[in-house]
């Protein structure tokens, strides 16, 4: 019989692009399983993370930043996953930079607000605040903008206070059985993971346009000789994007293989081999049905 101490629960991670969600949630769990890079809408899906101990067991639900731009199929898309991602929960931890709210934060704010569950806020980014004499004031200002749970400041980057985080959430957890299995940590595949770890190197190596005109899919998986073999498509949107993500001689494409190769050799634990190819599906990212084709879906 479980213990009648042991607390489980889902907290959907919440808050405008580019607020370090996906950052806060690989040092709570204390693994990658979620993509990171500086530029925002890195993260298009949504995906659980999961923290286990003897007492306890935290769904942490990492989604795309909210934000108000519809504009494009895209963005609409991540604004529905994002939504409904706040559904169904314990908690929300809604995140803010310490430097401050700002007009971008007020939509993630409201729509959090309005789920009539606990709302705990995390004022992230403390490193990067080189006065913490501001922090007491925006505390006490953002105590005023909705009732909040409580207010925690961290470092998603460096984990400052992400211990005194995890044991506000946990206070805010229903005692019940655990939802997963103690040894789980994401509820996606390793194929999932394989394909996130090639995108994050394009968000890292690319600039302008070229990142959100990106989607892979794994069109090989396998293990055999003591390695994983991977084949992967990189598709983009328009034939010039092409020789861009390719470079001269294959050399911007051939970085992009190796940092993703490296990533997925220390995640998976096991010698990878990984070639990509780089092909052109015109205006992939505006059309529904190219949307579900490639892995993007409302629930997704």
């Amino acid at each position: 019989m479980p213990d009648s101490t042991m607390r489980s629960g889902l907290v959907t991670l919440a808050g405008r692009p580019n607020v370090g969600k996906s950052t806060l949630l690989n040092r709570l769990v204390g693994q990658k399983i979620s993509i990171t890079s500086p530029r925002a809408q890195t993260t298009r899906h949504r995906l659980l993370g999961i923290k286990t101990t003897e007492q306890a067991q935290i769904v942490y639900v990492d989604t795309p930043g909210l934000h108000t731009d519809n504009k494009g199929m895209m963005n609409r898309q991540l604004n529905r996953v994002a939504n409904a991602s706040l559904q169904g929960v314990d908690c929300i931890v809604l995140l803010i930079a310490a430097s401050g709210w700002t007009r971008a934060d007020e939509y993630p704010l409201q729509l959090a607000a309005g789920q009539g569950i606990p709302v705990i806020l995390v004022i992230n980014k403390l490193d990067l605040l080189k006065d913490r004499s501001e922090l007491l004031p925006l505390m006490e200002m953002s105590s005023h903008k909705a009732e909040f749970a409580e207010i925690v400041p961290v470092s998603a980057r460096t984990g400052a206070n992400t211990d005194d985080l995890e044991n506000v959430i946990l206070k805010h957890l229903p005692q019940q059985p655990f939802l997963y299995p103690a040894d789980q940590i994401s509820d996606r595949g390793e194929r999932f993971l394989a394909s996130e770890l090639i995108r994050e190197q394009i968000f890292r190596g690319f600039q302008q346009e070229v990142p959100y005109a990106t989607a892979v899919s794994i069109e090989q998986f396998r293990r055999a000789k003591g390695a994983l073999h991977v084949e992967a498509t990189i598709w983009v949107e328009k034939e010039g994007q092409k020789p861009i993500l390719i470079g001269k001689d294959g050399q911007r494409l051939k970085t992009v293989g190796s940092r993703a190769r490296l990533a997925m050799q220390k995640l998976f634990g096991t010698k990878v081999h990984l070639h990509l190819w780089v092909k052109v599906r015109e205006g992939w990212s505006d059309s529904e049905r190219a949307l579900r084709s490639l892995g993007y879906s409302d629930e997704t």
